[in-house]
């Protein structure tokens, strides 16, 4: 199962950009700022979620574009094709519309098909950033598994900012409109909780089959801010009502659950190893998600300069990892230097200001 007949339109620097034949191995080359992220980005809307950036949708539409960008690919999978497809309109800019197989069809539905797994530079800050990082990060990973985890996120967000909003309010909120809240807080929240706590496990498993070396091995550990079952749930946010008013804000529940990663054979907090050791850590949870993600869907793994940022033995122990990782794997970089020993099963694109050409 793969990706191929992927097309851009109206996307960041793209105009217009087509890339078809793809294979296993496929490679995005060309100078910093030429529109290699941004093909990145763009297939990782072929699944539920807001991108690798997060970005807002308006700014990833061409300058000058009146109509809005497009994104589509075809997904064969059992001798049969399926054209995935998400795209923005200028009549309705904040809103990401999804197509398959021409039908009108929801974000979550894409994560039915696909299954997407990124590495950036920009995750290089994850252990030593704020815990918000990491929330996002296991969800994001757990919406690869169960693309029902994101309209859970969603929700408990949206009755959060309510339940907040009530508790800064100068009069006593009812009690009525608390339980209320609160009911949909712990419905989604004991869900989100869940998720997490079954994405840390299973991840934890697969990354004990694998080899400790070269990459390092992380240990992981799932902290809920609050009790991770329904009653418990529920009963915290009852019994903290009036702490939670005096400080006008929710003290307890999944928006402070934390991922604790330790280095294992070294016993040490990733945020206190080199940075080597924290880009490896982070090199083998993205393969160990990968193997997971791509169990019964197409698998889809997006590493943005992590070839050129890895020496030379880990840079080989990683093609290793990927060729049996059952993903289509799309890399990118400034030269070909770091994938010589790929670049025979290699499909290779060269990307300049916003054009895509088949090398």
């Amino acid at each position: 199962m793969a990706l191929d007949r992927i097309s851009l339109t109206g996307f960041r620097n793209h105009a217009a950009s087509d890339l078809a034949g793809t294979t296993r191995f496929n490679l995005l080359v060309g100078e910093n700022g030429a529109g290699k992220t941004n093909v990145l980005e763009a297939l990782s809307l072929l699944a539920p979620g807001r991108g690798l950036r997060r970005a807002a949708l308006a700014e990833m539409v061409r300058a000058g574009s009146e109509t809005g960008f497009g994104v589509g690919a075809s997904l064969a999978q059992d001798g049969e094709e399926v054209r995935l497809a998400t795209y923005s309109e200028s009549a309705n800019p904040g809103r990401r519309r999804v197509r398959i197989n021409g039908a009108e069809a929801s974000a979550t539905s894409l994560g039915e098909w696909l299954a997407v797994t990124w590495l950036t530079p920009s995750m290089d800050g994850l252990f030593t950033g704020p815990a918000g990082d990491r929330r996002r990060y296991m969800d994001r990973l757990a919406l690869a598994l169960d693309p029902q985890h994101a309209s859970h996120a969603a929700r408990y967000d949206a009755a959060l900012r309510e339940r907040n909003r009530l508790l800064t309010d100068r009069r006593e909120p009812e009690s009525g409109w608390l339980d209320a809240i609160e009911a949909q807080m712990v419905r989604h929240g004991s869900a989100l909780m869940q998720g997490r706590a079954r994405l840390v496990e299973t991840l934890a498993v697969r990354l004990a089959e694998m080899p400790a070396e070269p990459f390092a091995r992380p240990a992981l550990t799932y902290n809920p801010g609050a009790p991770d079952h329904a009653d418990g749930l529920s009963q915290a946010l009852f019994d903290n009502r009036k702490r939670d008013r005096a400080a006008q804000r929710t003290l307890a529940g999944p928006h402070r659950d934390e991922l604790d990663v330790v280095h294992a054979a070294k016993r040490v907090p990733a945020a206190q190893s080199s940075t080597g050791e924290q880009k490896a850590m982070l090199v083998a949870m993205t393969l160990a998600h990968a193997g997971l993600a791509a169990q019964g869907r197409a698998g889809l793994l997006l590493l943005d300069e992590v070839a050129a940022h890895l020496d030379p033995v880990r840079r080989a122990a990683l093609f290793e990892q990927l060729r049996g990782s059952g993903a289509q794997v799309w890399m990118t970089g400034t030269e070909l230097a770091p994938f010589d020993s790929i670049a025979g099963e290699a499909a290779v694109w060269r990307v300049s200001g916003g054009e895509v050409a088949r090398a």
